[in-house]
């Protein structure tokens, strides 16, 4: 369970709040489903990570309809001070939003990202799967690699691929880590222009061909000019130890 929800709190009786919106089941079908939403509220509760619907279907009974049982749990969840949330393709409890400050004082404070590295988070977000090149080229100044290796100590950015062209540069883009953090519940969640407007982050006096890029639907999708880092390239980059080969 995640730092940010009570670690506490104890998992509550499901059937507790029934939804009066799902459809007619048999008793026996019903009473199926309740027992497979309490396993999954064990389930999620007790982990460290959120929890894919692929690692749920692994744990809980076969024919279980999870999409059917994880709403029913979220909507038992609700009004309560922890909610149930998607985080990404995976599930996780976090404390209920209008609660957050009662949790302030045991948060760990954590150092700021300096201005350039929200600059770079920010277009990594936005465009990608993106080159550091093309980071620098956005920005306008060279990016150096403390800055990328920073976000990358967050675990809010990953290298994903590299591009089809000479030198075949490395691709960056956002993690589950990056949406969790944000309480985002997919990467197109971010906030549009006049989002940014509102909020006091773009002046009004953009030029008029300015435009914040919607992000991919699906980010860990691989582009056509992009192909996935295999364990040479990881051995290149310095994410996996060389292989040992007998001469």
């Amino acid at each position: 369970m995640s730092e940010s929800a009570n670690a506490s709190v104890v998992p509550f009786a499901v059937g507790a709040e029934p939804d009066s919106d799902a459809p007619a089941r048999n008793p026996a079908e019903r009473l199926h489903l309740a027992e497979a939403v309490r396993m999954a509220e064990a389930i999620v509760f007790a982990s460290a990570e959120p929890v894919s619907d692929k690692q749920l279907a692994q744990r809980l009974p076969d024919g279980i309809d999870i999409p059917a049982a994880m709403a029913e749990l979220q909507q038992i969840y609700a009004r309560r001070g922890v909610n149930l949330v998607r985080v990404g393709e995976a599930w996780a409890f976090r404390t209920a939003g209008d609660l957050g400050f009662l949790m302030s004082r045991d948060s760990v404070q954590q150092k700021k990202l300096s201005r350039a590295a929200l600059e770079v988070l920010a277009i990594i977000a936005y465009h990608q799967p993106v080159t550091r090149a093309k980071i620098e080229d956005i920005r306008g100044v060279e990016t150096s690699k403390g800055t990328l290796d920073l976000l990358m100590e967050t675990e809010w950015i990953r290298m994903r691929g590299r591009r089809r062209t000479p030198g075949r540069p490395v691709t960056y883009g956002t993690t589950e880590q990056f949406l969790d953090h944000f309480a985002l519940e997919e990467i197109r969640d971010l906030p549009g222009m006049e989002e940014l407007k509102g909020a006091g982050l773009l002046s009004a006096r953009m030029p008029s061909n300015f435009s914040v890029p919607l992000p991919p639907s699906d980010p860990d999708l691989l582009g056509e000019d992009e192909d996935p880092l295999t364990d040479i390239d990881l051995e290149e980059l310095g994410l996996l130890t060389p292989r040992v080969t007998d001469d």
